[in-house]
């Protein structure tokens, strides 16, 4: 568990990041959190933990439905599409994991999850 000072620490080390990073960086960060998210409620599932694990799953299924808000529509392109229907499927999982107690699903989504990351990271945030 962190301490009070700990936690301070970390959330003025993540709004520094979160302030000076590109569109691009922001969007790799939300990766990183789901799947810090999905490790977290994974354990705290394994541990008996039905409200940590409800709290990690929640915040997991918040940062999914972010990077579906951010996916842009408009572009001529099926990309934006099935990344949607990916988030899509992830949010599905996510909660019959959580009502069935699935800890094979986390692995699953993290999977799914790294998988758009690489892809993402791929891709250069330079002009």
């Amino acid at each position: 568990m962190l301490t009070k000072q700990a936690m301070q620490y970390r959330s003025v080390e993540l709004e520094t990041k979160v302030s000076s990073a590109s569109p691009h960086q922001l969007i790799q960060m939300l990766f990183e959190g789901v799947v810090e998210r999905l490790n977290q409620a994974k354990a705290a599932s394994q541990q008996g933990d039905i409200a940590g694990r409800g709290l990690f799953l929640g915040k997991a299924l918040s940062i999914v439905s972010g990077l579906r808000e951010s996916l842009n529509m408009e572009l001529d392109s099926e990309l934006p599409k099935n990344l949607d229907r990916i988030y899509e499927y992830i949010q599905f999982r996510l909660v019959k994991a959580n009502v069935h107690d699935d800890n094979s699903a986390y692995d699953e989504v993290i999977q799914l999850i790294k998988t758009i990351k690489s892809g993402w990271d791929s891709i250069s945030d330079k002009p």
